[in-house]
């Protein structure tokens, strides 16, 4: 019988925790574990969208301090239900309770990430040319910002999902099923929190539209499509 480990009390004991630790938060406190994640991703990820947010004005770095914590817990939602499905099959003997713990994990370090790197995007967007009607859409600064916001969420993902690899080996006792659950969860985490991110739109502005939470033309168009368009502005300026 496991017995049970007082969660963790700080970001520092969090990040330090090893497999056996963590697989003890997850068996024994499932609840208080996901208390402490969902205030890392308020928070962490809250602190990121207002710096990206500030880019446009206060008021779209209030909406962006929101939209970002709400992206990640919808696309927890999802992919919790989703790898409940596919663990099993892949072998990681785990209910949907427990993946959901997981995967909330997993979004809580990189909540904690992007929290670390948001002095980092308050600069870059400080430095930024001012989104005006001159800084539209259609500008390389605005797809150079873009990009660049972009893969600091994406390099916070992979930390948050590859820290989860020693739990995942010591749960499935197997190196290669560990891996191709972290897989499973990397490419659900890619298609199904690109979409919600695109409809919620916590990075794409336009200076001659109004500020506004959902535009009404959310469901135009696709996230890949924008990040390839956004990349080709880049290299043919």
């Amino acid at each position: 019988m496991v017995t049970p480990l007082a969660p963790p009390r700080s970001i520092g004991a969090f990040l330090r925790a090893e497999p056996g630790r963590f697989y003890e938060w997850v068996m024994g406190q499932p609840s208080r574990l996901a208390g402490f994640c969902l205030v890392s991703i308020v928070i962490g990820a809250g602190s990121y969208g207002a710096a990206t947010g500030y880019w446009r004005n206060p008021t779209q770095a209030l909406y962006t301090g929101i939209k970002l914590p709400l992206v990640m817990l919808l696309t927890t939602l999802g992919n919790g239900l989703l790898n409940g499905l596919l663990a099993p099959l892949l072998g990681l003997n785990a209910t949907f309770r427990q993946t959901f713990t997981v995967v909330l994990m997993s979004f809580a370090i990189t909540s904690i990430v992007l929290g670390a790197l948001s002095p980092v995007a308050w600069f870059i967007v400080w430095n930024a040319p001012p989104l005006t009607g001159r800084t539209n859409i259609a500008s390389p600064e605005y797809a150079m910002l873009q990009l660049t916001l972009a893969v600091f969420v994406a390099l916070a993902g992979v930390i948050g999902n590859v820290r989860l690899i020693p739990l995942l080996r010591q749960w499935a006792g197997s190196g290669s099923v560990a891996r191709h659950v972290l897989l499973a969860w990397l490419m659900g985490n890619l298609f199904l929190g690109s979409q919600i991110s695109w409809v919620l739109r916590p990075f794409i502005w336009d200076a001659n539209r109004p500020v506004e939470f959902i535009g009404q033309d959310c469901f135009q168009g696709s996230f890949f499509e924008t990040v390839f368009e956004a990349a080709r502005r880049v290299i043919f300026l």
